[in-house]
């Protein structure tokens, strides 16, 4: 049975690119599926069968190593956030906040500073460049890579598309930090399929909203989609928001107390650290900001 992955999903088709190659084949999902309560994802790999009108069939999902939900697309290993230096200024709370996310999804990061060209007329472009910098060795001397980009002047898109290449990856970010210029300049001609598909499904209220795979110039895929839509933490347990600090995990094997929160807890070795200068005090900071969040949510569910 021939094998393949799952590279669009639209109104109950599911659209299978072979993997020797060719057309990707249009199918429909076996009702098993259903009874199950299991859907076909974009990104899964599946065993499928052909029919007679040259149509098919999947059969059996293969196993996911990653599972979003929100945008529904499996196997992702990377996800790629976007953050502008300036309109809108850097925001590290925000971007804490995705890294939070992704680790609880088990993807890896790789942080991309966009609009860097859009600081040279900045009267504070110093400043902007400091902390640039500064965001950059933070985040990676915790273990995320970074990149610095300019669509506008092509700057670091090599480097992007590099890193890209053979993985499957989502991009995420506020509004306006320039994702979409980046992503042309990664798939030249994107935008205009964008908007094509735009115009055909007529994007109204009623709309179904789908997930598509885009394939990279230097392989790998990206998803065509806004990433993650919905940022709270009602999903997540008290302890997994510490776990979800990289720089926070081998720690907490040495703190007192199991389920420690590193708040207020005597022998944590996160705080402990945190006075030693060995954490970011803007990255405990914003753990804080996230703890409280949580249990604002918990007392509102």
């Amino acid at each position: 049975m021939p094998e393949g992955m799952i590279i669009k999903a639209l109104s109950g088709y599911y659209y299978v690119r072979p993997d020797e190659g060719g057309d990707p084949v249009q199918c429909r999902a076996r009702g098993i599926f259903k009874k199950r309560g299991v859907s076909p994802l974009v990104g899964d790999r599946v065993k499928f069968s052909e029919t007679e009108n040259g149509e098919g069939i999947v059969d059996e999902i293969l196993p996911r190593s990653t599972e979003l939900v929100r945008p529904p697309v499996a196997n992702v290993d990377l996800a790629v956030l976007v953050f502008s230096v300036v309109h809108p200024d850097l925001n590290l709370l925000l971007l804490d906040k995705f890294l939070v996310h992704t680790e609880s999804a088990g993807l890896d990061a790789l942080i991309v500073f966009t609009k860097f060209d859009a600081a040279d007329g900045e009267p504070d472009r110093e400043r902007i460049v400091e902390s640039v910098e500064a965001a950059r060795q933070l985040y990676e001397s915790i273990g995320y890579g970074s990149l610095v980009t300019s669509a506008r002047r092509g700057e670091g898109i090599e480097e992007l598309k590099r890193r890209l290449s053979g993985r499957i990856s989502v991009f995420a970010g506020q509004s306006g930090v320039g994702k979409s210029s980046l992503l042309n300049a990664l798939v030249p001609g994107l935008k205009l399929e964008t908007s094509e598909i735009s115009k055909k499904l007529g994007r109204g209220r009623h709309t179904t909203r789908h997930v598509e795979l885009v394939p990279l110039p230097g392989g790998g895929y990206v998803a065509d989609t806004p990433g993650f839509s919905q940022l709270d933490f009602a999903e997540l347990g008290v302890g997994e928001i510490g776990s979800c600090f990289r720089e926070f995990r081998e720690l907490a094997e040495g703190c007192k107390f199991r389920g420690c929160t590193h708040v207020h807890e005597p022998g944590c070795a996160v705080l402990a650290a945190k006075e030693r200068g060995e954490i970011a005090e803007s990255r405990y900071a914003n753990y804080l900001e996230f703890m409280t969040e949580w249990k604002e949510n918990r007392r509102r569910y």
